[in-house]
């Protein structure tokens, strides 16, 4: 099973060819305009034998600036990236980086260990390592007893 970016069911109601239009027609009109859009880190996720690892490329961020969570099988990257607006000497003409809060998460297999989860913070890049666990089968045979439907082991006395 491969790592899922986590997307909420609300936004999944619109069509995608709908969504892509609108999201073209509002990121292009803000970047026309010169106005800031939000800061989305990008993001490499893949697979390995022992692990699920996911890469985010943050420049201009220190390690303190991001958060790292797990919650019900789902890996959070949270932080911001900030516009140093205290440098007075500067007269900025075009500002093409994008500043802002960011979050990112990601739907993790059930063979993922969340108590063995490391992040690593490297020259503006995350790397988080999610050993795999045991693989639990995924269909099992349930044993029929004869019997009661209540656990009763079928040997219930009978009544006179």
């Amino acid at each position: 099973m491969a790592i899922q970016k986590y997307q909420d069911p609300f936004f999944d109601v619109m069509p995608s060819s709908f969504s892509t239009m609108l999201d073209r027609f509002f990121n292009d009109t803000v970047t026309t305009r010169g106005q800031w859009t939000s800061f989305s880190p990008k993001v490499d996720a893949y697979e390995t034998d022992q692990s699920y690892d996911i890469e985010a490329a943050l420049p201009g961020l220190k390690q303190d600036d991001v958060k790292v969570s797990f919650d019900q099988g789902r890996l959070t990257i949270s932080g911001e990236r900030k516009f140093d607006k205290e440098r007075t000497e500067r007269q900025y003409h075009v500002v093409e980086s994008s500043y802002g809060s960011f979050t990112r998460t990601f739907q993790l297999p059930t063979v993922a260990e969340p108590g063995k989860i490391e992040a690593s913070f490297d020259n503006g890049v995350l790397h988080v390592h999610v050993p795999k666990g045991q693989q639990q089968p995924s269909q099992h045979q349930i044993p029929v007893r004869s019997g009661s439907s209540n656990g009763a082991s079928g040997n219930a006395p009978k009544s006179a």
